[in-house]
């Protein structure tokens, strides 16, 4: 498919999808009619998989709307490609809103919530036929003051979009730029699958980053800034913790401009054989990892990196029900939480 099939492409998925979710005409209709459907769905835990438009709606966006009725999406960043000859898009930011209602057991602020998202849709015709969603759940927790679990290493303030305002694309964008992008993540990741462990500069990571460059993980994590500050938020405590683990299973890696999405799911298999990841002990269980990464270019390095982690999922594999610890923190600051419930 050529740039400018693919930039017509999204284009309209963009209008179709902002005459769905605005908030003068939004129905559940509408929105369902952005999907297959026979659309398989794929969210983040306790959401995790369904099959079906209707189910879609459902699982995720009715109870959503329910706890958020002004919902509105604050886009910082969407490009499309093709991956394995079907196309894709690529979305990150934040759905924004007063949190009136009970949504996934986390009681209301009744204060605007954002909450921090990445999302990947496989198009078929005018319509998504499959997708794989992260929601920043932790974080949710973290603005309604029920952090279940130890304080992160990096900063869990709002994650920041693209320092030049430009990533939500809506130009056609230069072969070039797109092709050179996505060689360049490409080369990061085969450096981080060579790490010898022992040394960290076995990877070679300073070769592809901008010694200031920005990596925004999810809350559990935190934000971080240059190699230093980003080896002792999450690189260490990461590879302690999982020494043996590898890629895998990507669903989608596309480039375009300077911007590149990717994400697996799982896209990380391994075993939790270190202490210290989020403060927790080694527990030697066998886990999997739901990743996705966006990345913007900034000449010859990697700029910016936005992660999201299902930790949740991760965690439960692990042992930790974060949603149990979070009832657990209510009871402690004497707030009213409820069962689970969507």
């Amino acid at each position: 498919m050529s740039a400018q099939s693919i930039h017509q492409h999204r284009v309209k998925f963009r209008e179709r999808r902002e005459q769905a979710e605005a908030r003068s005409s939004r129905s559940l209709k509408s929105l369902e009619a952005l999907y297959d459907p026979a659309i398989a769905w794929h969210g983040p835990h306790p959401l995790n998989d369904c099959v079906g438009a209707d189910a879609v709606v459902n699982s995720f966006w009715r109870p959503l709307l329910n706890a958020v009725p002004d919902l509105e999406r604050r886009e910082d960043i969407l490009l499309s490609g093709t991956w394995r000859d079907r196309l894709w898009v690529a979305s990150t930011g934040h759905f924004t809103g007063l949190f009136e209602r009970t949504w996934l057991g986390i009681p209301p602020s009744k204060k605007v919530i954002n909450i921090r998202y990445g999302e990947f849709h496989s198009l078929a015709g005018s319509q998504i036929n499959e997708s794989y969603l992260i929601l920043d759940i932790l974080d949710v927790m973290r603005q309604v003051d029920l952090w279940p679990l130890a304080p992160p290493l990096g900063s869990v303030e709002h994650v920041l979009g693209p320092a030049t305002c430009d990533g939500v694309l809506n130009a056609l964008q230069s072969d070039q730029d797109s092709v050179a992008s996505l060689k360049l993540v490409e080369a990061m990741i085969a450096g981080l699958m060579r790490y010898d462990g022992k040394s960290l500069d076995s990877m070679d990571q300073s070769r592809f980053w901008h010694p200031g460059f920005m990596w925004y993980g999810p809350a559990g994590i935190g934000t971080c800034s240059g190699q230093t500050d980003y080896r002792r938020v999450h690189q260490l405590p990461f590879l302690n913790a999982f020494p043996d683990r590898v890629g895998g299973d990507h669903k989608c890696r596309i480039g375009e401009g300077v911007y590149v999405a990717s994400t697996g799911w799982p896209s990380i298999r391994a075993s939790h054989l270190g202490s210290g990841f989020m403060g927790l002990p080694a527990t030697g269980r066998p886990v999997t990892m739901r990743v996705m990464d966006f990345w913007r270019r900034e000449d010859q390095h990697l700029r910016e990196n936005w992660v999201f982690i299902d930790l949740l999922d991760l965690l439960l594999q692990m042992g930790l029900d974060v949603f149990d610890r979070m009832r657990t923190a209510g009871v402690l600051n004497e707030v009213d939480v409820g069962g689970l419930g969507v």
